[in-house]
């Protein structure tokens, strides 16, 4: 499975708003729940928490991943949230995270996690992916943007 074929319109935001990594990561919870009246927001948070108390998912750049595995979910997902500002997330390089790309995936996929998480990797290293990915206006722009740049990963 490709991280192109995740991104989906309805899980990609622009968001002004957004001053913390707590409300960032509560944001992702929404994206990822997005059309799934059975997985609550929050309990996509939980997951997403549990893991940045494990050691921060920010890579430096300004990126972070932001990733759980969820025994009530049958599929990956994939939400891409990009903020005006950047917050502190506690990255390996101590800059404001800025661009997020969240992933959860079933609790028994860990080969799939892991492979996911290194094609988010091997993509978001490339300084031009990133540079796309903030020029976006729009979420429509940002939603194009992030399915170019991970379809090549």
């Amino acid at each position: 499975m490709r991280i192109a074929d995740l991104v989906r319109e309805d899980r990609v935001s622009l968001d002004a708003g957004i001053t913390s990594k707590k409300r960032a990561l509560e944001r992702l919870g929404e994206l990822l729940a997005a059309d799934d009246g059975e997985l609550p927001a929050g309990q996509i948070f939980d997951a997403l928490s549990a893991r940045e108390r494990l050691g921060s998912t920010g890579l430096g750049h300004g990126v972070a991943i932001p990733h759980g595995r969820m025994a009530e979910i049958d599929a990956p997902r994939v939400a891409v949230l990009r903020l005006e500002q950047g917050v502190d997330f506690d990255a390996i390089d101590h800059e404001p995270v800025d661009i997020l790309i969240a992933l959860i995936v079933p609790e028994e996929s860990t080969g799939e996690h892991l492979d996911l998480l290194a094609q988010l990797a091997r993509t978001l290293s490339q300084p031009d992916n990133i540079a796309a990915l903030r020029r976006s206006a729009d979420a429509p722009a940002l939603h194009l943007a992030a399915s170019a740049a991970f379809r090549d990963a």
